[in-house]
């Protein structure tokens, strides 16, 4: 229960590769401030790690405890870099200094084998360094224990295309690895007998388990796959990075729209007055930290050199700082974003 003074919110905290180190700072940051507090987190791909990571260091220690288990698992990401990673920043002195890896020969080699082989072919003994980083940084039996804060884990079905979201109770390694399952890079992660592919395709993140299960009504939405753009790519890894930026937004926005759509109904008097205490007036707020990631290009999604993710981890602690300065006063009083410019273009 919050104490006096202290808000309580949800956190929705989108994936996007090696980008999910803002949200590092971003949470960092919240966690930081004690005015804060976290009531449920949901999380999908890179969403998902950061989301289990704070869980856990919250069911562990509290805050600072959260802030330290986020801390560890950006370390043991950047130190299994060193060996997985396609984007070595000294590989090559005329990329030594990171900004212009998509002609890499790393990189164009890493392209052109994942769009060739399938990971069936490629990497038939499934080997990802994503399990051992978990084991390393986080005790799942105890995790499942958890009363501080919720968590929700999106997966998509393979055979049905449908989202499953995967609660305290249920989560393992298997399903952060399953919600983080790019299916290009790896195979599919059996769980319960179903194949998952990244909870991004179908919910980034999901909002709706809030809705339900969540005692707070206010969801700050961690951006990192930008809304927008103000050029039209024009390479073929420009395209597909854009094409994945929408596909990855889809799912959010289409959840926007719906909750839009019930503040319509509650604000404008659609519902008769019996059916109005059924719905669930729900604030949301945004952290758009994706604004601050539109100059860097794909391959920065594959880089975990520690000096880059610092970089990006510092990027969001500073949002994260602007957005409360300008808008603590709204958690639980109203909405800090227009939902309807989010998912409308201004001719309609």
């Amino acid at each position: 229960m919050a104490s006096s003074g202290v808000k309580t919110i949800n956190l929705a905290l989108q994936g996007g590769g090696s980008h999910g180190a803002v949200t590092w700072g971003v949470a960092d940051r919240l966690l930081e401030d004690e005015r804060i507090e976290i009531d449920a987190i949901s999380g999908s791909s890179a969403g998902a790690v950061n989301a289990v990571a704070c869980a856990y260091g919250l069911h562990q220690g509290g805050n600072e405890g959260a802030r330290e288990a986020l801390d560890g698992l950006w370390k043991n990401i950047s130190d299994a870099g060193k060996l997985y990673s396609p984007v070595q920043t000294n590989a090559f002195p005329d990329n030594a200094a990171g900004t212009d890896m998509m002609n890499a020969f790393s990189y164009q080699m890493f392209d052109m084998v994942t769009r060739t082989f399938s990971p069936y072919q490629l990497n038939p003994f499934d080997v990802n360094p994503l399990k051992d980083i978990l084991d390393r940084t986080i005790d799942f039996g105890s995790l499942r224990h958890c009363k501080v804060t919720k968590l929700f884990i999106s997966a998509t079905n393979v055979r049905t295309g449908k989202v499953r979201i995967f609660e305290t109770k249920d989560i393992t390694s298997d399903v952060i690895r399953a919600s983080a399952c790019l299916p290009f890079l790896f195979k599919a992660v059996e769980i319960d007998g179903e194949h998952f592919w990244d909870g991004g395709y179908m919910g980034n993140p999901v909002l709706f388990p809030f809705f339900y299960e969540s005692k707070s009504s206010d969801v700050v939405i961690v951006h990192v796959n930008p809304i927008e753009r103000d050029t039209v790519p024009t390479t073929a890894p420009e395209i597909m990075n854009r094409v994945n930026e929408i596909s990855f937004n889809s799912s959010l926005l289409r959840e926007l729209r719906a909750v839009d759509f019930v503040h319509r109904l509650l604000e404008e008097g659609w519902l008769k007055e019996d059916y109005n205490n059924r719905l669930r007036d729900i604030r949301i707020h945004s952290i758009r930290s994706d604004e601050a990631l539109v100059d860097y290009d794909i391959t920065s999604k594959f880089r975990t050199d520690w000096d880059f993710l610092n970089e990006l981890k510092q990027q969001g602690r500073d949002i994260a700082g602007l957005w409360l300065d300008e808008n603590f006063d709204k958690i639980g009083k109203r909405s800090s974003v227009n939902l309807r410019e989010m998912f409308t273009s201004g001719d309609e």
